[in-house]
């Protein structure tokens, strides 16, 4: 037996959990038709493969029709839902772990305009800003119809063979009844925290009615809203105490602050460049003043945190939800003695940030994650062996080399710079970004044991390549940033590439014209103005920096505002002019009616990359495929087997921005989908 902390195993109830680590609740915004079908599924299996104990699978499992998805929850409302949770359940047993579901009414946290159109309701008239929508005031039938939900949701979950049901309370309707900022009701249901709490305990006790005391119920809560007014710390460990004492659950899952804003979300779910595991020392307190099963999880993306959570007792179960996301394998690599080959998670958050927007969660340098029915995790070796060379070592082409060299191939990778990793290196000279350097370092450790030659400082031109002799090409060089947009003057200004590098001196006063809306946009504005710039960002658009989303943004502003930055939307730069050392740009605007000129003395443009592609088409003329590629054998995930020029030498492609400006994970994904049939 072990004797790692994080490896033994832990007794909840009648439950043997096989080691400490768990995968929280968390709606990856997989289901169909409000069901866990085939991706869900999928998704869900490969962590119980990887050997966590406990996998919790839908965040926020609706159990009321007015209580609608805003990002694609599963229906626990519908009976049909329950062969699908068997089919999973079934599964996941399969590979020796626990599965549990949390079930929630969202109560303000969710729109009118969704599902069925039905009013939003909670303890108050007060709108949630997050969701913006006003809630209809509970009336003492909605209160009854909606415990009933809760019981009917929970017995349904029991039918399809979950260990347990976890309460989400936190931000949720049940946390409107507990915090007195949102609960406005008069009693029973409201003013004392004896009434503020009944609504909970009720759904408990109507849930272990139908369920008995053989299952598993938990409730992840805010212990502290970290808000004036609302639950404090103080308030928040009395709460605890009588959630244990109530005898109706079996855990703790804890929480401290807010999600009714981006901001309070993002310090519940910290992101890159903020501190990591916040409150887990709040948690703590919580275990020590209740002495009560508690599990805890933000921001816990390395195992030396999780192992130290555990072994200093913290808490009994460590959540590494997005760790997860990024390596499924976290406890088998554990056991197998081989942390240094996990996955790390960066903190970019690209998962939640996506589903918040009404996308599926994909995991910004893992593209298996939430696609295992058709993507590996593990890759398979192929059946010949092949001269596979790559050029560029950014995202794109290391991810390439990487599942080149694990099916077997001999792998070159040639790259012009001294270093790899593309525009990520640069990305990752900004102080709150510095994590994403992580998806480098990963690569390269993992091309290294595997054995991929590098030639750095190597400008690689068509003869250099076709010297190597390749049975296929790779080009992932690639993009350059595309600063001609304007009608006149482009000679005049530089890219955000420019200053986020250093290679041009920032100016005192500087328009930065952000089209792109990414990263690289905001990274400038905060690089000019810790240098005492005074920075004004223009965007044609109607808000600035819709790639960086929700999340990510939220450091951005607390820096930027503080810099007393501008932020100006819906006006456009369409062209500069020199005068004296000054530089005159002239905007106008898409929506029409405006012509207008200000003054700065350095513009900076943000508009993306052009694909640095000379070499992809001096090379395409000898190559089989003429670089083309089969969308139909790459999407089914079959070999490519275009061959137009008979005569041919070697296969080519292309790959990430050497194909057009997109993001790194299009840039990882391109090459996973490629590479894995090579």
């Amino acid at each position: 037996m072990s004797n790692d902390p994080l490896l033994q195993p832990f007794q909840l109830k009648h439950l043997t959990l096989r080691n400490r680590i768990i995968v929280t609740s968390h709606e990856p915004a997989y289901p169909e038709d409000g069901m866990p079908k085939d991706r869900y599924r999928a998704y869900t299996v490969e962590r119980a493969k990887g050997g966590v104990a406990l996998t919790m699978t839908a965040g926020s499992a609706a159990v009321s029709k007015d209580s609608p998805p805003v990002f694609n929850n599963l229906l626990a409302y519908k009976d049909e839902i329950v062969p699908w949770i068997r089919q999973m359940t079934d599964a996941v047993h399969e590979e020796g772990a626990a599965i549990m579901i949390q079930l929630t009414h969202l109560g303000r946290r969710t729109r009118w305009d969704k599902g069925d159109w039905l009013p939003v309701v909670a303890p108050s008239h007060h709108r949630e800003a997050a969701h913006r929508a006003f809630p209809k005031k509970l009336e003492d039938w909605d209160i009854e119809r909606i415990i009933k939900d809760f019981a009917d949701a929970a017995e349904r979950m029991k039918a399809g063979g979950m260990d347990g049901v976890e309460l989400e309370a936190y931000g949720h309707l049940i946390d409107q009844f507990t915090s007195p900022l949102t609960n406005e009701l008069d009693g029973p249901y409201g003013g004392s925290l004896d009434n503020r709490l009944r609504f909970c305990f009720d759904v408990f006790r109507a849930m272990r009615e139908r369920v008995g005391n053989d299952f598993i119920l938990g409730v992840r809560y805010t212990a502290d809203e970290c808000l004036p007014g609302g639950t404090g710390k103080a308030e928040g460990l009395e709460i605890s105490r009588r959630l244990k004492e109530s005898g109706l659950i079996d855990y703790l899952n804890v929480i401290r602050g807010h999600i009714d804003t981006d901001p309070g979300l993002t310090d519940v779910i910290p992101i890159q460049g903020m501190a990591s595991a916040p409150h887990l020392d709040f948690a703590g307190d919580v275990r020590a003043a209740t002495k009560f099963p508690t599990f805890h999880a933000a921001k816990i993306q390395d195992v030396a945190t999780a192992r130290h959570a555990i072994a200093a007792g913290k808490v009994d179960m460590i959540g590494m939800t997005r760790a997860h996301m990024t390596d499924p394998h976290i406890v088998r690599k554990i056991m197998e003695k081989r942390e240094d080959d996990i996955r790390p998670c960066v903190g970019a958050n690209y998962c939640l940030d996506r589903i918040y927007q009404g996308g599926m969660a994909f995991c910004i340098h893992n593209a298996a994650t939430g696609r295992e029915e058709t993507m590996p995790h593990r890759i398979p070796k192929a059946a010949v062996r092949k001269k596979v060379v790559i050029v560029g070592a950014g995202p794109a082409g290391l991810e390439a080399a990487r599942v080149s060299a694990e099916r077997g191939h001999e792998v070159v990778v040639l790259e012009a710079a001294n270093n790899p990793g593309g525009q990520i290196r640069l990305t990752a000279q900004s102080e709150r970004r510095r994590e994403m350097i992580g998806i480098i370092d990963w690569r390269m450790s993992q091309c290294e044991k595997l054995g991929v030659t590098f030639r750095f400082n190597t400008w690689a031109e068509a003869e250099t390549v076709l010297t190597e002799k390749p049975d296929v090409v790779i080009i992932a060089t690639g993009g350059l940033p595309h600063t001609e947009v304007l009608s006149k003057g482009n000679e005049l200004v530089v890219s955000s590439w420019d200053i986020i590098s250093g290679d041009v001196k920032p100016g005192t006063n500087v328009l930065i014209f952000d089209d792109a809306g990414d990263h690289a946009g905001l990274q400038a504005a905060e690089f000019l103005a810790k240098a005492g710039a005074k920075v004004e960002i223009m965007t044609p658009d109607r808000s600035f920096a819709p790639e960086v989303m929700a999340m990510n943004l939220v450091p951005y502003m607390r820096s930027l505002q503080k810099l007393d930055v501008t932020f100006t939307v819906t006006y456009r730069l369409e062209s500069v002019e020199k005068s004296g050392n000054q530089i005159i740009a002239h905007v106008g605007s898409d929506y029409g009616g405006v012509a207008k000129q200000q003054t700065f003395d350095q513009i900076v443009v943000n508009h993306g990359t052009i694909p640095l592609d000379d070499l992809y088409f001096e090379l395409k003329p000898g190559s089989r495929n003429l670089g083309e590629v089969s969308y139909d054998e790459l999407i089914a995930g079959t070999p490519q087997s275009v061959e137009r020029n008979p005569e041919g030498a070697y296969q080519l492609f292309r790959i990430g921005d050497a194909v057009a400006a997109r993001n790194t994970h299009a840039a990882i994904y391109d090459a996973l989908r490629l590479a894995k049939d090579i």
